[in-house]
């Protein structure tokens, strides 16, 4: 296999190219990754916010994770 040699600038240039391609040609994959981490935010701050050591109901827990999901948007 031959080895090939690119310069910082050249690789930097090239890997921004791609990004912005990406960007603007797959916009639905960024949208997935951006609401997939708004539901992770909303899920981690709706488990510390309910550490109390209580049990709580699922309907109750559902209703404030959505609370809190929506609130994050």
């Amino acid at each position: 296999m031959e080895r090939i040699t690119i310069s910082h600038n050249a690789l930097k240039k090239i890997m921004r190219e791609s990004f912005e391609d990406v960007l603007t040609e797959r916009k639905d994959l960024i949208g997935d990754a951006v609401v997939e981490a708004m539901e992770d935010i909303g899920l981690a701050r709706a488990m510390e916010e309910g550490r109390t050591g209580e049990k709580v109901d699922l309907i109750g827990f559902k209703k404030r994770l959505n609370t809190i999901i929506k609130r994050s948007k």
